[in-house]
């Protein structure tokens, strides 16, 4: 399920042709992180509330996608062997990359002789130099957003987190499939309560949180124009964007955020 703002679905809808009913999500309005979460969340638990989910940000660049997608299953497999956890997805640094958000590691929870599951120690917002460099030599990662999790325990850490918010999508749950689904879809919206994913549920759930690593995996957050030139270099490619657009000032889409996550 990919989830897009009313505002973005003109733009969105072409990509999903033939991609079925209820692959994409449509939000009254952008509200935050935690809210495209939650909805996606619900619709996911009206289908199968056992389920196990996997949480991607819809802007992130990874190659090749193949050892990817083997890294995704075995977070999956990692969540269902640690229910209680929200399993991370981390990449090593090749640089003191200080935007990024970095992840400490901790004993070891899961894993096998390949590769293994750590509890996350600790997390490292945008740090200084002399903390990333700290962090390097205790194995750090950088944090990239994407995640597994077993739907269950999401959903408990929303209640633990923000029940305002929660009280608000246990209505939406309860309306799926019926007539009233939209109107109670719009109405939880218009007073919705703004969350970032990030540091309103990972940081608060640390304790309930692991790392795993994208080992061979080339991945990059594709926030800026420098990123993106950066990253398709690294794979002897050029942007179709003109390199001029590298010595302006950088001003996000006004559709920014509007189809910021996919489960």
């Amino acid at each position: 399920m990919t989830v897009v703002s009313r505002d973005a679905r003109p733009l969105a809808w072409p990509q999903f042709d033939g991609r079925g009913i209820g692959t994409m999500l449509t939000e009254p309005k952008h509200v935050g992180t935690v809210a495209e979460l939650y909805l996606s969340l619900t619709y996911v638990r009206a289908k199968d509330p056992y389920s196990t989910v996997m949480v991607y940000p819809s802007d992130h660049f990874v190659y090749p996608e193949h050892l990817f997608l083997e890294t995704v299953q075995r977070a999956v497999s990692a969540a269902e062997e640690l229910p209680n956890r929200v399993v991370l997805l981390g990449v090593s640094p090749d640089r003191l990359e200080l935007d990024y958000e970095w992840m400490v590691p901790g004993e070891q929870l899961a894993g096998s002789s390949t590769y293994q599951v750590l509890a996350v120690n600790t997390f490292l917002q945008k740090p200084t130099v002399e903390e990333a460099d700290r962090a390097l030599t205790r194995g750090a990662l950088w944090n990239s957003s994407v995640f597994a999790a077993k739907s269950e325990a999401l959903w408990q850490l929303g209640w633990q987190c923000f029940p305002d918010l929660m009280v608000r999508f246990e209505q939406l749950h309860a309306a799926v499939g019926t007539r009233e689904e939209t109107t109670i879809l719009n109405s939880i919206y218009r007073e919705m309560p703004a969350y970032q994913i990030a540091s309103d549920l990972i940081k608060p759930a640390h304790g309930r949180t692991a790392m795993l690593e994208m080992s061979g995996i080339l991945w990059s957050d594709w926030g800026t124009p420098e990123r993106i030139t950066h990253t398709l270099r690294q794979i002897g490619r050029q942007p179709a964007f003109p390199l001029a657009c590298l010595n302006r000032p950088f001003v996000p889409n006004s559709l920014s955020g509007a189809s910021d996550w996919l489960v």
